[in-house]
């Protein structure tokens, strides 16, 4: 296939065979390309919004069908280059981490440095090779940063299949990796969506502590323990919150239990190793930082968008759940008055030692817990 940019004439076939070279080289792990037609998913998103299942974050619905539309983003826009990134460390601990409710457990993907500012950067390095090559280009990178459906281009581009969870699953790599964008405007060769792998599988499904699967490849996002302790800013429903554990900062579970991240692949980058702080913290630890040490914990940190108030938030229903101690109690009483939102939180955690102390209650890990700690331990031996 043959284009010409200013007289120069392009095999675009080669083209697309050195971009997914180049996206190797600059950290990626696969490269996809696809067009920008999303139309067969606008219905599915437009039940999802009308549905309220996005929650608090209006966001996504004040840009609406746009989402669907990456040629909106950027006129002239022919072509979508879809990435994927593992992120997961070599010591992710997860069945350690979960099973001691002394301490917190902050979602793998968050553990090292935030990911947007690394990916986009890479890809604005492909976009500035691709323009060199071709001597004209508008392109432009996306990594979170914009209304865009990054799993149905990442789909299409072939880079997986959507998980029943709604994540992309991949053959060779599980779902652990991130995803980003780089919309161009050249009709390079496109690549063919794979075959779905999960049959009658509803591991994610029924694993979920919260049920915020409501059905096949639908998240009700205000029953997701990630949205509850990351997009939410006010007070977390009463009736989550003894289902959220030791969760203090997103949650994995729906992956952890998939039996493809058998395959899972550890990350490459440096940049995603966890933080020492932030990785197996103790709670009480955690619930003493003032705001000063939380921003100094989590600069360039993903964590750090939640602020210094939700974090608190998310740590005291963490003690909550915690098994009774003395020095929980002590720790809850001792941040009494700094916010009403800490308040009612720190009340209903008293609350639950309390009830803790006086029926003698020996900590029960909940049965899903349990079953998700055995798989962990059982098919996840190098990262458990």
């Amino acid at each position: 296939m043959l284009w010409s940019i200013m007289s120069k004439p392009l095999d675009l076939n080669q083209l697309a065979q050195n971009i997914k070279q180049w996206g190797l080289e600059l950290g990626f792990q696969q490269v996809g390309i696809t067009d920008t037609d999303l139309r067969a998913s606008e219905p599915a998103l437009q039940a999802w919004l009308d549905k309220q299942y996005h929650g608090e974050m209006a966001w996504m619905a004040r840009h609406g069908m746009m989402r669907a539309r990456p040629h909106e983003l950027l006129p002239g826009t022919l072509r979508v280059i879809s990435v994927r990134m593992n992120y997961l460390p070599a010591n992710a601990a997860f069945a350690s981490t979960l099973k001691d409710p002394t301490l917190g457990y902050v979602s793998r993907y968050a553990l090292g440095r935030d990911y947007h500012k690394l990916l986009r950067s890479r890809l604005k390095k492909l976009g500035e090779q691709i323009q060199q090559y071709c001597g004209s280009l508008n392109f432009r990178p996306f990594v979170d940063s914009a209304p865009i459906l990054e799993r149905p281009l990442a789909e299409k581009a072939g880079l997986g299949w959507t998980g029943k969870h709604s994540l992309i699953l991949n053959r060779e790599a599980g779902s652990f990796f991130f995803l980003g964008e780089l919309l161009i405007d050249l009709p390079l060769p496109v690549d063919q969506p794979v075959e779905e792998g999960c049959g009658k599988c509803v591991a994610c499904i029924t694993i979920c502590p919260t049920g915020a699967i409501v059905e096949p490849y639908t998240v009700d996002a205000r029953r997701c323990i990630s949205y509850l302790t990351i997009e939410l800013e006010g007070a977390i429903p009463e009736a989550f919150r003894p289902l959220i554990g030791n969760r203090i900062y997103g949650c994995d579970d729906c992956q952890l239990i998939c039996p493809w991240n058998r395959y899972s692949q550890l990350t490459d980058e440096a940049d995603f190793s966890p933080r020492k702080a932030l990785h197996n913290p103790d709670l009480l630890e955690l619930f003493s930082w003032s705001e000063a040490q939380f921003l100094k914990v989590t600069e360039g940190s993903a964590i750090r968008r939640i602020g210094h108030l939700r974090w608190l938030r998310n740590v005291a229903v963490a003690l909550g759940n915690a098994p009774w101690s003395n020095a929980v109690i002590t720790a809850l009483e001792s941040r009494k008055g700094e916010h009403p939102l800490l308040d009612e939180h720190i009340e209903w955690a008293i609350a639950q030692q309390i009830e803790k102390r006086n029926a003698c209650i020996i900590e029960v890990q909940l049965p899903k817990k349990q079953r998700l700690v055995r798989v962990i331990e059982k098919g996840l031996v190098r990262d458990a």
